[in-house]
This record gives structure tokens, C-alpha cells and sequence, in this order.
């Protein structure tokens, strides 16, 4: 019987995240808290090449599932050029629970379980991968700077979150770009510094805020460069959030991801 190994890819949630400045190549740098989750895809790894992509997102709302995974190529490409990156060959199952687009860091923490799975251990090797994928090798708890390759460990924390991500994505170079124009939102109005820019790409994400911070009674904040918005609450109530808002978007005629997810337990 072929070896078989299976590693979970842990979603990452950007708590808080400024934007500090600007490199003369363009980047933008940053500052964020990033934690991992529970909430996760998984990968399979065992002899041969190739990679098969498993859509096991779990939508709430009518109809069927609005992306058709195998011609996602973010997520295709991250995991091959992984393999190629840790000079290894495997096939590969991908198990997809968290969407694409979500501002979760999917397809960075899948190039991330791929290098740990070959052996890869030092963050920075990640680098060229995108600048979520060093944080994703590390997980735990970090604040990110530069680019996403400077990383400082954190203590852990237990936090439990609802998160709703909506069936479109948005395109974190389009929010960059917006960013530049439109600038941050006011001082202590949001704990991340894209919310403005990526309601002016996507306005969609205005209504999807708007419903979760209503059923939640919190303010709401967008994860990353969207399209997930999240709110931190106890385990208990999450429950009750969790369900509300399920009911929420069914009635609005939506459809998203509606998850509990929890760090640091």
C-alpha cells in the first residue's frame, strides 16, 4: 500500500492591520496580528504527481457552490509551486473548506503545509511564495511586518470568532491600489486599515458587514484585505450568532461561509 500523510492547513485571521508606509518597488508595508485557526483545509500527500482539489466549502444560501475549484489557480499554483520550491513530487488531494478569496490565507497556509510536509521549517524559505505563506509556516500567534517576512511570536491567546465569508472574493492588489486613493479610515473607527479601500472595490461588502453587526450587536471587522468580516465573542454566544445569522442570510437571499472558529485552545 502507498504511504499516505495528511496535514491540515489552518485558515489565519489578520486581527488588526496598518498599513505603515511604502516601499520604492511598490509594496506596501505593513503591520498586523495574525492568529491561526481551527477552521482549515486539508491536504493528503502520496506517491505519484498531480493535484485534485476536493470542493468541500460549506455554503449557506441557495444554490450550489459559485466557484468551481479546479479553475481556482491561486490555490492550484501555490501547491505545485510549493513542490517545486522544496524540490519534492507528490500527489496531492486538497480538501477545500476555506474559500478562496476569503482574505483567510487559504491557499498560502496549503503552499505552507506542503513545505512542512517536505521538511521546511525555517519561515523565510516561504518568502517567495506570498507574503502570507512565512506567518502560515509559523502559525501560533505573530505580529507581521515588512512585507509579511518579519515575524515576531506572540503568546497565544484563546479566541473564539463567527466569521462570514460572502460568495465573491475580492482582489487584494485592486484594494492596494484603492488604498492608495481613498487612504485609511479615521483613527480608531476600524482595527484595519483596508476596510474603506475594499468596500470602494467590492460595495458589497458594506451589506455583509452591516448583517453581521446587527445580528452580533458588535462591530464587525473585515479580515485581511476581505472578503470575510468576523466579530470576537465567547464560545457560548457564538453559537447564537453563528445561527442567527445563518437564518440572516438565508433570508437576504446570500450566500456565504458561516463559520465558528477558535485560536490558541
Amino acid at each position: 500500500m502507498p504511504k499516505v500523510a495528511r496535514l491540515l492547513a489552518p485558515a489565519k485571521l489578520t486581527r488588526s492591520f496598518r498599513v505603515t508606509g511604502r516601499r520604492a518597488d511598490g509594496y506596501h508595508l505593513v503591520e498586523a496580528e495574525m492568529i491561526v485557526l481551527d477552521f482549515a483545509d486539508e491536504l493528503e500527500f502520496s506517491d505519484g504527481e498531480g493535484l485534485d482539489v476536493v470542493d468541500a466549502i460549506a455554503w449557506v444560501g441557495p444554490g450550489e457552490s459559485p466557484v468551481a475549484l479546479a479553475d481556482v489557480p491561486v490555490a492550484e499554483n501555490l501547491v505545485v509551486r510549493a513542490l517545486r520550491l522544496a524540490g519534492r513530487t507528490s500527489h496531492v488531494r486538497l480538501v477545500k473548506r476555506i474559500p478562496p478569496g476569503a482574505g483567510l490565507g487559504g491557499g498560502s497556509s496549503d503552499a505552507a503545509a506542503v513545505l512542512r510536509w517536505a521538511g521546511v521549517r525555517d519561515a523565510a524559505a516561504g518568502a517567495p511564495l506570498g507574503a502570507d505563506v512565512p506567518f502560515c509556516l509559523q502559525g501560533g500567534r505573530a505580529i507581521v511586518r515588512g512585507i509579511g517576512e518579519i515575524i515576531e511570536p506572540l503568546v497565544p491567546v484563546e479566541v473564539t470568532v463567527v466569521l462570514v465569508a460572502p460568495e465573491f472574493g475580492v482582489s487584494t492588489k485592486a484594494v492596494y491600489a484603492a488604498f492608495d486613493e481613498v487612504g485609511a479610515p479615521l483613527p480608531g473607527s476600524s482595527s484595519n486599515d483596508l476596510e474603506k479601500a475594499a468596500i470602494a472595490v467590492e460595495p458589497r461588502l458594506a451589506g455583509i458587514r452591516d448583517l453581521l453587526a446587527k445580528v452580533s450587536r458588535r462591530r464587525s471587522s473585515l479580515a485581511g484585505s476581505g472578503a470575510t468580516w468576523f466579530v470576537e465573542c465567547e464560545p457560548q454566544e457564538a453559537r447564537r450568532i453563528a445561527g442567527d445569522l445563518r437564518e440572516a442570510v438565508v433570508a437576504e437571499g446570500l450566500r456565504a461561509v458561516i463559520e465558528v472558529a477558535h485560536a490558541g485552545a
